[in-house]
């Protein structure tokens, strides 16, 4: 029996063998880090059925394995069509002769974990995370829980399926695991339990996969919990799952006000992201939060290594380095996050967007941990959440992202390059154009899937001062 096979009943189906015929699938469908359409219309069930197949024979080349030795982890979210379309990836997987350990309904961190502890080749989350109801599509691991990106494996599986399959050997096996528990004892020793006080907290799972996730540890803790849009829901009766956009903030920052909690955490649809508002009702920027959860991994690992995105505030780095660790910036995305941070061997990297890597966690990101240590910082500080963030708020005053749709995107970059050099401007390409002034910098960027340039700037002087020079930029952007 191979390493990753577990005790249980695997189910041979060789019936899967002659099932497939050629499927046409829209190329636009192959995103930058995931798969993602219309249900019915970009992706169906057949072409579900072709994905696993293709998803199969790439983890193959890249283990330089046949795909009969391979061993992959499958998950969905709550979703309405997600049952049937997981069942039709698993259909594909198996008719590679794979092996697929199936967790079921679940948050996509725990398919990331699935992947890492059991050291499996890859791993299929059948999830469109924070879009509207009406899409779906796959998020993609190859082992050690790294992602498959539009330059390492997505575009693969596009063209293994333009290609031709061809007639598949069959063969595959499965078996249907619980991950909950052991998951949920992994993401609770990030913290000391018995630290966290009576706090009150205001969560909102947005009818995803928040509630069964993390709602078990955060019951087992003191907390006086107000709970809502808590049970998965694919038809999101509340709002969209995306807590980025400010209408679908608006409930919990009314709620935390109106409760007089402590803090408000919401999560995405597949809930490998969260969000946090403070005790004022404020939402608090990725990069701040970014700085808090440094500071508080630092303080458990002393001169330890963090990566941070590009756009993000000096805040991280200034914190960083003021602890005694290591500040790197690093290119924006799950799979250059993954990747660097285990050649740097870094403990922690954050994204603006609400992604957050924990080395202890196979490198993957989480909406568990950071929500964990959140209420852990509270409680051993004695302080509310804004006043912990105080410092930053009164020093970094930054503008968020800005999207700006453009023609010519390269050539935009280009001139606001060469505009900001001549002023003796620091600039950097790690990922589309850094520009660094002693008392203000910036980052643009070019979107991976429209035609739109994105903006993060920030100012050390003032709000004045960086709503000046935003716009100054922005004015360049949109000539």
């Amino acid at each position: 029996m191979t390493q990753w096979a577990a005790a249980g009943s695997p189910l041979a189906c060789p019936e899967t063998a002659t099932r497939i015929g050629r499927v046409s699938v829209p190329p636009e469908i192959f995103k930058a880090y995931d798969i993602r359409g219309l249900h019915g219309e970009q992706i169906d069930g057949d072409s579900a059925e072709q994905i696993g197949r293709a998803f199969a024979r790439v983890l193959g080349k890249l283990a330089g394995r046949p795909t009969s030795e391979l061993g992959i982890g499958l998950g969905r979210d709550m979703r309405l069509q997600a049952p049937e379309l997981s069942e039709r990836y698993k259909q594909g997987l198996l008719a590679e002769g794979v092996h697929v350990i199936d967790v079921g309904m679940v948050g996509t961190e725990m398919l990331y974990w699935l992947v890492g502890s059991r050291e499996l080749d890859g791993g299929l989350m059948c999830t469109a995370s924070h879009n509207p109801k009406a899409y779906t599509g796959a998020k993609l691991v190859r082992r050690g829980a790294i992602p498959l990106s539009g330059d390492a494996g997505i575009q693969d599986i596009r063209r293994e399926i333009e290609a031709g399959m061809g007639k598949a050997p069959g063969g595959g096996t499965s078996e249907q695991v619980n991950v909950y528990l052991r998951f949920q004892q992994a993401a609770f020793r990030f913290i000391d339990g018995d630290a966290i006080k009576p706090l009150k907290v205001v969560v909102d799972g947005g009818n995803g996969m928040a509630g069964p996730m993390i709602g078990p540890l955060l019951r087992h803790l003191k907390l006086d919990l107000v709970e809502t849009y808590w049970r998965p829901d694919g038809e999101f009766p509340g709002h969209e799952p995306n807590p980025l956009l400010p209408e679908n903030r608006e409930f919990l920052i009314s709620k935390v006000i109106e409760e007089g909690a402590d803090l408000g955490i919401a999560w995405d649809g597949d809930a490998d992201r969260c969000f946090f508002i403070d005790d004022t009702g404020a939402f608090v920027d990725g990069d701040f939060l970014t700085a808090l959860l440094a500071e508080s991994l630092l303080d458990k690992n002393p001169g330890a290594t963090v990566l941070y995105d590009v756009r993000a505030s000096r805040a991280v780095a200034d914190t960083v380095e003021r602890l005694g660790g290591t500040a790197l910036p690093n290119r924006v995305g799950h799979a250059f996050f993954k990747t660097r941070m285990r050649e740097e061997e870094a403990i922690f990297g954050g994204e603006v967007s609400g992604h957050y890597y924990f080395r202890d966690f196979y490198c993957a990101d989480s909406g568990t941990i950071p929500a964990l240590l959140m209420l852990e910082l509270l409680s051993t500080t004695g302080k509310r959440l804004s006043e912990l963030l105080e410092p930053f708020r009164s020093r970094y005053f930054i503008s968020g992202e800005i999207n700006s749709q453009v023609d010519d995107s390269a050539a935009r970059i280009v001139a606001i390059e060469q505009h900001y050099a001549a002023q003796g401007a620091r600039i950097g390409h790690l990922d589309g154009v850094s520009v660094d002034f002693d008392d203000w910098h910036f980052n643009v960027r070019s979107s991976n899937t429209e035609p739109l340039l994105r903006l993060c700037l920030e100012s050390l002087v003032s709000h004045s001062d960086m709503d000046r020079r935003r716009d100054e930029v922005l004015a360049m952007i949109r000539a």
